[in-house]
């Protein structure tokens, strides 16, 4: 979605007071609220040099950035004016306009190279404006690119500090453009007219010799042909005749020299189409609050006295994204399964299925937003936090289903209640309708939909609270002999135990589910991973050839221009690239190995976890099935004997009742004889 933007004019984006550079607050928060991908245009030179009349019509405005005709330089600081790009779609573009260098009232030369040093971290395109031909007072006034080592680090690491050399600035640093203002002379050399571009690589020729003079004329040349990956130069024309240069805003088209604005069309044309997105090492594409942090690391190490390192303000950037990167994820993910699932589940396939589509995509949301996660800290963190959330929605699904099981059970089975209060089964053949009833009524659970996970097993317990009811309604039951009672509870006994097999079945069920699903998660995480370090490994593959091109041209152009001490030094810088970008690859491919096997070794560690619980608590309710059942055969045997002596007492009763009855005839014969 493309960024609202609303800036009529600039805002200081550093303001620099006294010598003092300081961010203004304002200005970031118009950078947090772009998120398109930023090109970043910023031009720097000399006081006075009409630099602010290039970034207005880049604006596509007269007005806007001051152009300060006076003595007085207008422009203090870095001046921000964000528009959206001309010709690139869903892109900003970022002018930023700096302070005049050189400005005598200021007479801080440091102030004015951080200003410089700012103003490469931060652009993707530098434009160097200057008057007049390139000269080499024009490269005197250029020294501050000189400094840039000074001033600059591209390694956290003091050792790799001191083998920095150009190549690692190539991958930071913008392109460059120069701008030559108010050229009255023709470009030629040796009696042949160049074009800007050839002007510019003719100006940059270094000069044979090895004295201190030779030393200092080459090195801003060499500056510029090792640092910068690409150089382009525009050739301006006095745009009117100089009474009038004061009012050059306010002026007609008709009023200005064609050529100069003809020339201005073609500076504003190529700027829109080559200049390039602000890309980080890695190839990531800044936008306006990634700009928003680069802004603030470099300018508060600058306050603090520290020297700006990229690599420090790259891997400070990637932990404020990777951070959000993993709310994001998760955000995502709450999202998703809080629009997609209803709970209770009717299984727990139906969970899962809904689970792994929401993981996958929060994964891919994640790897999309994150960089430079070292050690795979953020994905690690990402893995626990989805993990937590599953186990929550497992748990929360579980916790429905029982809520709305009981409250099913309750509504069906309270009637029955209420009759075995009322006594309605406590008569001769109540058990059997009892029974009956029950077994009714459990079908018309059974047949209720979307009850969840935990149907069986609430309906289980529910039943098994009730058994005390049943056991008092089967003994109050005079229809029953006392062996149709015990042939009862003899059944229900294995009707208890086949429930409990089927219970156990089921959980095993479940939990080899739940393995599966925690299997083609890490798969899942390890399979993006994979990709990503591929990705990441082409781009750094890509970057270095990128590096290695640029060099060896250098360093072709070098040989032939004679300096065969500076080819053989790029030769060497070339080498350590070579090493460098080998040692990395390597290096990226063993973590990536590491973390592969880690992630399967947590896995398998889980597996086993996993089946150790599920074993201990299938034994436990193995061990709880045998113990309830010796207990009931404890109960059975109890009962067993007591039928027995009430067997043995009544035969021997029913033994007892002949003899009397034969006693009883002879005594009422003796009366009669009598």
């Amino acid at each position: 979605m493309a960024s609202e933007i609303h800036m009529p004019g600039p805002v200081c984006l550093i303001e620099n007071i006294k010598g003092q550079l300081k961010v203004n607050p304002e200005a970031l928060e118009i950078l947090s609220g772009i998120m398109e991908p930023v090109v970043v245009v910023a031009i720097v030179g000399l006081y006075r040099t009409g630099k602010s009349y290039l970034m207005n019509k880049l604006a596509g405005k007269k007005k806007g950035f001051s152009l300060g005709y006076t003595m007085q330089s207008h422009t203090k600081g870095i001046w921000m004016w964000c528009v959206p790009h001309p010709t690139k779609l869903n892109n900003t573009l970022v002018l930023l306009d700096t302070e005049g260098l050189g400005d005598v009232e200021k007479g801080d030369n440091q102030n004015d190279s951080w200003i410089f040093a700012l103003a490469i971290l931060l652009s993707s395109t530098f434009v160097y404006n200057s008057m007049g031909p390139i000269n080499q007072q024009a490269m005197d006034q250029l020294h501050y690119v000189t400094e840039l080592t000074g001033r600059l680090r591209v390694k956290s690491s003091p050792d790799a500090n001191e083998g920095e050399d150009s190549a690692e600035f190539v991958s930071f640093f913008p392109d460059f453009m120069w701008t030559l203002r108010d050229v009255t002379l023709k470009l030629e050399a040796d009696g042949q007219l160049l074009t800007p571009d050839e002007y510019l690589e003719f100006s940059l020729k270094l000069k044979q010799g090895t004295t201190e003079k030779d030393k200092n004329y080459n090195l801003p040349r060499l500056c510029i042909r090792t640092f910068f990956p690409t150089k382009k130069c525009f050739v301006f024309y006095p745009p009117t005749e100089w009474k009038k240069l004061t009012e050059l805003e306010m002026l007609d088209d008709d009023e200005v020299d064609s050529d100069f604005l003809n020339q201005v069309e073609e500076f504003c044309c190529y700027t829109f189409s080559h200049s390039k997105t602000k890309t980080l090492p890695g190839g990531v594409k800044v936008n306006g609050p990634r700009l928003e942090s680069l802004v603030q690391t470099y300018v508060q190490a600058i306050s603090s006295g520290d020297l700006p390192c990229m690599e420090n303000a790259v891997l400070a950037l990637a932990q404020i994204e990777n951070s959000a990167a993993v709310q994001k994820a998760t955000a995502y993910y709450d999202q998703q399964m809080s629009q997609k699932v209803e709970l209770p589940t009717e299984t727990l396939l139906e969970l899962l299925d809904l689970h792994r589509a929401s993981e996958r995509e929060a994964i891919e949301i994640f790897t999309r937003s994150s960089f430079k996660d070292v050690d795979h800290a953020f994905q690690k963190e990402l893995m626990c936090q989805l993990e937590k959330r599953w186990k929550d929605i497992c748990k929360q699904n579980q916790t429905a289903s029982s809520d709305c099981c009981l409250a099913l059970l309750e509504k069906i089975f309270g009637p029955l209640e209420e009759e075995v209060n009322q006594g309605i089964y406590s008569k001769p053949g109540g058990y059997h309708l009892f029974i009956q009833k029950t077994e009714n009524l459990k079908e018309k659970y059974h047949q209720e939909p979307r009850k969840g996970l935990q149907a069986e097993e609430v309906l289980q317990m529910y039943i098994s609270s009730k058994q005390s009811m049943m056991n008092t309604i089967l003994k109050t039951d005079q229809a029953l002999t006392e062996k149709e009672k015990e042939i009862e509870v003899q059944r229900r006994e294995a009707e208890s135990a086949k429930v409990a097999a089927e219970q156990l079945e089921e959980m095993q069920k479940k939990t080899e589910q739940m393995m599966e699903q925690r299997e083609k998660s890490y798969q899942e995480h390890v399979k993006q991973l994979t990709e990503k370090m591929e990705r990441d490994r082409a781009q750094l593959l890509e970057e270095q050839e990128r590096t290695l091109t640029l060099k060896l041209q250098e360093q072709k152009r070098l040989l032939k221009e004679g300096f065969r001490e500076e080819s053989r030094k790029l030769q060497n810088e070339i080498k350590n690239v070579e090493k460098r970008y080998k040692e990395t690859m390597e290096k990226e491919k063993a973590q990536s190995t590491q973390k592969v096997e880690e992630m399967t070794e947590k896995m398998q560690r889980s597996y086993e976890q996993k089946e150790q619980d599920f074993n201990k608590t299938a034994k436990d309710l193995i061990d709880e099935i045998k113990k309830d059942k010796n207990e009931r055969q404890q109960e059975q045997k109890a009962i067993n004997e007591k039928l027995q002596e009430i067997k043995t007492m009544k035969d021997k009763h029913y033994k007892e009742i002949p003899e009397m009855d034969r006693e009883i005839p002879n005594s009422k014969s003796g009366c009669l004889l009598m």
